[in-house]
C-alpha cells in the first residue's frame, strides 16, 4: 500500500466550492504513476514497458474543498496476466471522499501491445 497527499487548489473546484469530479481521475493517475516510478523513475525506457488505463470507476462519498488535503491510499486489489486493479480510498482528515477501482494494462513500450505483468512490478507494488 502507498499513500499520496494532494492540496486542493482553487482552480480544481467547481461552482459548488468542491473538487470537480474529473480531477479525481487526474489525482489517481498521478498517484499511481508516482508509485510505479518509485521502482524506476524512467521505467518505460529502462525496463521496456509501461502501463495504461483500461477502465476506472469512481464512487463519490463526500466533498473535498479548496485548501484541504486529499489523501489517496492505494493498493493492488487484483493481479491478472497482463493487467492489475488499483484500489483507491480517498479521504480528507479521515473523512471519506472517494473510492475507486482502476484497471491498468501493462504494455510493451515500443508496440503498445499487452504483455505479462513484470515480476519486478508485482514485487514493488505488493511491497
Amino acid at each position: 500500500m502507498s499513500s499520496f497527499d494532494y492540496r486542493i487548489r482553487y482552480g480544481e473546484c467547481d461552482q459548488q466550492g468542491i473538487v470537480f469530479n474529473a480531477h479525481y481521475m487526474a489525482y489517481i493517475d498521478d498517484a499511481v504513476d508516482c508509485w510505479i516510478r518509485g521502482l524506476d523513475a524512467d521505467f518505460e525506457a529502462t525496463l521496456g514497458w509501461e502501463v495504461t488505463v483500461k477502465r476506472s470507476e469512481i464512487t463519490w462519498a463526500g466533498p473535498a474543498r479548496f485548501g484541504e488535503t486529499l489523501t489517496l491510499d492505494l493498493s493492488v486489489g487484483r493481479w491478472g496476466n497482463t493487467s492489475f486493479d488499483v484500489l483507491t480510498a480517498g479521504h480528507v482528515a479521515g473523512r471519506p471522499v472517494i473510492e475507486s477501482v482502476t484497471t491498468y494494462v501493462v504494455v510493451d513500450h515500443a508496440e503498445f501491445r499487452p504483455i505479462a505483468v513484470p515480476d519486478e512490478l508485482r514485487v514493488h507494488l505488493d511491497g
